[in-house]
């Protein structure tokens, strides 16, 4: 699908056709989209290539008066088990001579808020501010996934202190492997930016040097987060393995001081069940005074054993 999108009368308005300055945007196109993006448009078909591949990594290249930004986005997504998990999308950006083009395999949040007006002054005419003012709006959506998770690993510690759930601790892993996929993209997204601020791939202009900075800030910081939040969560499940282990070994203890007692009962009854007139006391109360006197005296030793040790 190709929308496009014009700064009409202070707005950023939808357009039936593309005009120079304007703002293209492109979500899940079809084989024929991406042949008009390269035939009618003049993209590089390298370009448009490397913004639909799922895989691609964080870079900026820039070839024949077009260059390509293609950033990690974050996504959130609930599977059908309800299990929330955090991932990466890459997005490319490329920025022309009459246009910018945003490209990516499906929808994301970024592109629903700038297409709705949640990004203030998003002037595609401007284009080196309209791919920075993306750029600070995807690192503050790192910023607020990363505390989504932060709540959500707090909320499941605290249910896990109750009682252990494979739920809540398939949640965790989740979690746990959604911070590696943030760590991972947030590392390549710094170098992406670092490579703009040193102006030599997308012209800069001096009113776009704070903008920059505060893109680069707020990268820093979700890298910081994501790290302390990876690190917390690795020691939490840690601590969490150990309880299960440990609560694992108390069930062992008791199912054995169980099979213990119970046996004292079988002896008994096996052995006054021999066919024989020899054995001593060959009564039926006898055996069952015996057996329960002998059955309470091993439960009485090993609980006090049990307690002792502890």
């Amino acid at each position: 699908m190709i929308n496009f999108y014009s700064y009409i009368n202070g707005v950023l308005t939808q357009c039936e056709a593309p005009s120079a300055g304007c703002w293209v945007s492109v979500v899940d196109p079809t084989p024929q989209e991406v042949r008009e993006l390269i035939e009618d448009y003049g993209i590089d078909s390298g370009f448009v290539k490397s913004a639909l591949d799922e895989e691609e990594s964080s870079r900026i290249e820039r070839e024949d008066e077009q260059t390509l930004v293609i950033i990690d986005t974050p996504v959130s997504a609930v599977d059908e088990d309800r299990t929330k998990n955090f991932y990466t999308l890459p997005m490319g950006i490329i920025v022309t001579d009459d246009y910018v083009f945003t490209i990516s395999i499906r929808e994301t949040q970024i592109i629903n808020e700038a297409t709705r007006g949640g990004i203030r002054n998003l002037r595609p005419d401007f284009k080196t501010r309209f791919v920075l003012q993306l750029l600070l709006r995807i690192s503050a959506l790192f910023l607020t996934y990363l505390k989504q998770i932060d709540k959500i690993s707090s909320a499941a510690e605290q249910e896990l202190h109750d009682a252990m759930k494979n739920e809540l601790l398939m949640q965790l892993l989740a979690l746990e492997k959604s911070l590696v996929y943030f760590s991972t993209s947030l590392k390549a997204n710094e170098a992406t930016i670092e490579k703009i601020f040193r102006g030599r791939v997308i012209k800069l202009y001096d009113e776009d040097q704070d903008l920059l900075e505060d893109v680069l800030i707020e990268m820093k910081q979700a890298i910081e987060m994501s790290s302390i939040y990876t690190g917390i969560l690795s020691s939490m499940m840690d601590g969490f393995s150990s309880i299960i282990s440990n609560n694992q070994n108390i069930v062992m203890w008791r199912l054995t001081i169980v099979t213990i007692i119970l046996q004292v009962p079988n002896i008994m009854f096996a052995f006054y069940g021999i066919n024989t007139d020899d054995i001593p006391f060959n009564y039926t109360w006898v055996a069952l005074s015996l057996t329960a006197f002998l059955t309470g005296l091993t439960a009485f030793v090993l609980l006090k054993w049990k307690k002792k040790n502890k």
